[in-house]
């Protein structure tokens, strides 16, 4: 059976050391400060907000928050921005995706100043790592990271698959296994002979946003196998794109749904608001 990867645990690991450096910074009078904006009250987006609040909380952040009613015009968002922007106490600012449709996602990304982009979707985050320069990266990827470092699993060398290519996680996770030196391939809806590519993989990444898709017909013997899918299967109970019970007992080492990668991605939100401290002094 495979070692099963606990973000949980991981992830929790990664905040206490957070907290300690909250703490210093706070005894040195900098107190490091996140604004979340939410505009409607999408029921999914209500509850990242209210985790994120909770990781502050947990780390010693302080957080502000904006919730927003639905009718909110873009000007408004966009008035609110720059005035955080500005504002010295401010180190991040995070906009909750996906915002109503009257409100274009790219111009309110582009609104937020890259030294605040703790999110890192800002272009300028995107083309850093592109270049392998500093700046904010994409939490989810960043996380996943962490997961297989922190669990002793290597990464240069590797074959690497990354099955999914959305500017959130599959492009920059494929940058980042990079960075680690992997060897990397991105496979998607439209790759031929999926199975076949998918099968050469140490490690497998997938994104997909199809509940189960992955069964062991895709997985080699002995992969790592990171589920970043979050669906909810015919008996109404969450699951990943990968089938769980099926993919286990072929794999060395599997995330699990819930309580794999999605601690993570808090984690790495507080680790990209603690860095932005410095990249504004």
């Amino acid at each position: 059976m495979a070692f099963i990867i606990d973000g949980k645990a991981i992830s929790t690991e990664i905040k206490d050391e957070l907290k300690q450096l909250a703490a210093e910074k706070k005894a040195e009078g900098v107190e490091v400060t996140l604004a979340v904006i939410q505009v409607g009250d999408d029921p999914a987006s209500s509850v990242y907000v209210r985790n994120k609040k909770k990781g502050c909380e947990y780390v010693g952040i302080r957080s502000l928050s904006y919730e927003l009613p639905g009718e909110t015009t873009q000007e408004e968002l966009l008035s609110l921005i720059q005035e955080l922007n500005g504002r010295r106490d401010v180190n991040g600012i995070l906009v909750q995706l996906p915002l109503p449709s009257h409100i274009h996602e790219d111009t309110v990304i582009r609104a937020i100043d890259p030294r605040k982009d703790v999110d890192g979707f800002h272009p300028q985050s995107v083309g850093a790592l592109c270049i392998g320069q500093k700046g904010f990266v994409s939490c989810t990827p960043a996380g996943i990271i962490q997961l297989l470092k922190r669990s002793g699993i290597e990464i240069a060398g590797k074959e690497c698959v990354v099955l999914g290519r959305s500017n959130i996680v599959g492009k920059p996770m494929s940058l980042l296994l990079l960075r680690e030196n992997a060897t990397v391939t991105i496979a998607h809806s439209r790759t031929r002979n999926l199975k076949e590519v998918t099968g050469r993989a140490d490690i497998l990444i997938v994104a997909v946003g199809k509940p189960k898709m992955i069964t062991r017909e895709y997985v080699k013997e002995g992969a790592v196998v990171i589920d970043v899918g979050i669906n909810r299967d015919e008996n109404n109970k969450l699951c990943g794109d990968v089938d769980f019970e099926d993919v286990a007992p072929v794999c060395s080492a599997i995330t699990p749904v819930p309580g794999g990668v999605g601690p993570m991605t808090i984690a790495m939100l507080l680790n990209n608001c603690m860095e932005s401290v410095s990249l504004q002094s």
